[in-house]
């Protein structure tokens, strides 16, 4: 693991953070959008993140990511954001959340195995390209 700053990862966090915003938000009456696809993305959001300012494994990072967010979410199980004196509506309270799901722990799962196969296709194609 090594620090070095990714205009490109940093760019690509800021579009996905600003398209989770926007889900939040503008498209919070879409029940597929908020419930399932902002899920799938915040891991990849937290993956360009990391990405943003460390070099790293790519699979020890994913797996670690899908890891917190189990955690995550299984502290919203125990109200964590509640026993900690967050009140409904703060930011830290929405960040933590306030409830379990499974389908939530699963559309993590989708959005690791999303970025893992995007990251296989991605150096396929580099090994395709060295080979010509």
């Amino acid at each position: 693991m090594k620090f070095r700053f990714s205009l490109k990862y940093f760019l690509l966090t800021i579009f996905i953070f600003l398209t989770e915003v926007l889900i939040a938000t503008k498209l919070a009456n879409i029940f597929f959008v908020r419930a399932y696809f902002g899920d799938v993305i915040v891991v990849i959001l937290l993956y360009t993140f990391v990405k943003s300012f460390v070099k790293m494994n790519d699979k020890k990072l994913i797996l670690g990511i899908l890891v917190f967010s189990c955690l995550v979410e299984f502290a919203q199980y125990f109200h964590i954001a509640e026993k900690l004196g967050f009140r409904p509506g703060s930011l830290m309270y929405i960040v933590i959340g306030n409830s379990f799901s499974w389908i939530d722990i699963l559309c993590y799962a989708v959005g690791c195995m999303l970025l893992f196969l995007w990251l296989r296709l991605n150096n396929l194609k580099k090994k395709e390209v060295i080979a010509d």
